[in-house]
């Protein structure tokens, strides 16, 4: 299918949320406004659904440490049957679904801290939990279901079923209008036809939620469309199990369908609102791999701490070393960054009080790149015993620390569910939004003169009101934010005073850039991105400050809390000033230039002297619509 750059543009606005109902931290930070009172104090779980939560915690916890086998899992690139049955018989498969269909219940915070244990003991598993419940069938039904759909699927779901969210296909990716999988619509049912890419659960689920292009005619508005599908239903063939350089237990496939008939009933929603249940689902369901990137943060400094302890250079540990030492400090701090975007994301979820689909979106993107870079580190500060397996040092009589692994496993979470680059593009998007709403007409080619001229006032109004408060703000008073800095406690409050300046100059440059470029502005991806990674860099100092505060204030760990706090704030703040320097001062003309080059063939004398290893085949692999010719290779767990 051949869309416009228009068109996909077109596609992707209709499918975002049109609205802010509520607030959002993340959202008024990129305003320059430091709004402290939407996150500071520390919004808390309820006295019941902590203990609940830690109570299936503690089960879940015993059950890895008794019936989990990490090792087995990466040698055998599969998670066994009877794993999979255990979490079933524990109630895993259900933490997120409500307790009357069967479920748990559990709150996002807790489901959360889940997720990141179980990936503690596998990664692959953490993926399949994830998979099923942050974006599988539980939470499309749950948003956007009908009751008769929730009661008939969703006790499956929390007890025996698997579930799979199928969107990707070959040659569709983060651009869903070329979606060319159709559901045709015939009597009171549906044809489904086309094939699906990278289905992760799809070659053990036995429920699928499906994106499919239903076609305009009478009767039928048409446009993508959310559907529940059977697995086991006839047409329907998981034609291959894909492999990967990390996540080697994940069941990820080819799924192809062939005529597959699927009642009218098990569409999810009107037609045409499929991206719109996607990218809904997705604001909450993206915390999960930050859940997973936390927790492999504090599995990373257990490891650094211990062997830079016990490994000896040049006559002391080399922790002692400073250009270990500081690799070890950037992980500490990034890892204590981490749990509170989290844990304060999570937990705003929780509230159903704030519109999170910045913060969530901030949370994945942040985590993601973070978590690599601290394996990365693991990696180095090990040595050449970091690059080896884990198997390798066992066998060798060494203690098996499988860092090679976990950096493997980690690079996924950089392109899944919208990689880092698409991820930078949503949240620009967000985050200009309120200058949009006022003044897009005015850099909209096909808007009439009188639409301009209207946009015009609007937009005179706008800026009349809100460009002076970007001048001047607490940040500038040496007294504000007094109860981050308590007595005999780092000074938080300094860091906070940064984050309120940052803010309001982060939403100057926004603004300078719109003035600059208008309508060009959206293919200035370079400075999207660099405007992006400072807002991702104030809400994870906004997060680490008031976590501490709140372990302070509650007695545990508050003095080593402000200093981890204090560390990462530091050093994120020279992350920033960097990215502001680079907004204006930066090679992205010469970029473009060398790229167009690339293109032109102008330099493939570079390429010369070297072979390539690659399997000839071609770039994207034929996925016409048709019956299967490979053997079904979906396999059910009773």
């Amino acid at each position: 299918m051949t869309v416009s750059e228009r068109e996909a543009r077109q596609v992707a606005e209709a499918a975002r949320e049109q609205h802010w109902r509520r607030p959002s931290f993340a959202r008024e930070l990129f305003l320059g406004r430091l709004r402290l009172d939407l996150v500071h104090p520390h919004p808390r779980p309820g006295a019941t659904a902590a203990r609940r939560g830690e109570e299936f915690l503690a089960g879940l916890r015993e059950f890895c440490e008794t019936s989990v086998d990490g090792p087995r899992i990466e040698r055998e690139g599969r998670v066994p049957d009877e794993v999979i049955k255990g979490l079933k018989a524990i109630g895993a498969l259900g933490m997120k679904i409500d307790r009357r269909y069967g479920g748990l219940g559990l709150s996002q915070l807790h489901y959360n801290r889940a997720l990141a244990l179980v990936a503690s003991a596998s990664p692959a598993l953490g993926a399949l939990l994830s998979a099923h419940q942050s974006i599988g069938v539980p939470q499309p039904l749950a948003r956007f279901g009908t009751e008769e759909q929730r009661e008939a699927f969703l006790p499956r779901c929390a007890t025996t079923d698997i579930s799979a969210f199928l969107l990707t296909e070959p040659d569709v990716g983060s651009d869903p209008a070329r979606l060319a999988t159709t559901a045709v619509p015939e009597g009171d049912s549906y044809v489904l036809d086309g094939v699906k890419l990278w289905t992760t659960n799809g070659v053990i689920a036995d429920l699928l939620v499906v994106m499919a292009r239903v076609p305009a005619c009478e009767g039928h508005p048409g446009g993508i469309t959310a559907f529940v599908v059977e697995a086991g239903s006839a047409g329907i063939t998981v034609e291959r199990r894909n492999a990967f350089m990390g996540l080697r237990g994940i069941e990820n496939g080819v799924t192809r369908f062939h005529r597959v008939r699927v009642p009218a009933a098990n569409r999810v929603g009107p037609e045409g609102a499929g991206l719109r249940i996607a990218l809904t689902t997705l604001n909450t369901g993206r915390l999960s791999l930050p859940a997973m990137c936390a927790g492999a943060g504090k599995w990373c400094l257990r490891i650094a701490r211990e062997w830079s302890a016990a490994r000896e250079q040049w006559g002391r540990p080399i922790a002692r070393h400073e250009a270990v030492g500081t690799k070890i400090s950037f992980i500490a701090a990034t890892t204590f960054a981490l749990e509170a975007v989290l844990e304060l994301s999570s937990q705003l979820a929780d509230d159903d009080r704030n519109d999170i689909r910045i913060e969530a979106a901030l949370a994945k993107l942040h985590a993601s790149e973070a978590a690599y870079r601290m394996a990365d580190e693991l990696v180095q500060i090990r040595g050449g015993r970091g690059f080896e397996t884990a198997d390798s040092l066992a066998a060798r009589g060494e203690r098996g620390v499988p860092a090679e692994q976990l950096l493997r496993d980690l690079r996924i979470n950089r392109i899944f569910e919208g990689s880092s680059e698409i991820m930078r593009l949503f949240i620009a998007r967000e985050a200009v939004d309120a200058h949009l709403s006022v003044a897009g007409d005015l850099v909209d080619p096909d808007a009439s003169p009188a639409d301009k001229a209207r946009a015009a006032a609007r937009a005179g109004g706008f800026y009349a009101r809100w460009l002076p408060t970007l001048l001047a703000g607490p940040g500038q008073l040496p007294g504000s934010y007094r109860e981050f800095r308590p007595a005999g406690h780092r000074d938080l409050a300094v860091h906070l005073r940064y984050v309120e300046r940052a803010c309001r100059r982060l939403a100057r440059a926004t603004f300078a850039g719109m003035a600059r470029w208008q309508g060009g502005l959206e293919r200035r991806q370079a400075f999207l991105g660099r405007i992006v990674d400072i807002g991702a860099e104030l809400f994870a100092m906004s997060a680490a400050c008031v976590r501490a505060e709140m372990l302070r204030a509650d007695g545990a760990d508050g003095r080593a809390a402000y200093q981890l706090a204090d560390a990462f704030c530091r050093q994120a703040r020279l992350r920033a000033e960097e990215l502001f320097g680079r907004l204006w001062a930066n090679t992205d003309d010469v970029d473009r230039q060398v790229v167009r080059g690339v293109l032109g063939g102008v330099y493939t004398w570079l390429e010369e002297g070297v072979l390539d290893p690659s399997v000839p085949g071609p770039w994207i692999a034929e996925a016409a619509p048709g019956p299967s010719t490979a053997p079904d290779v979906h396999r059910r767990i009773g």
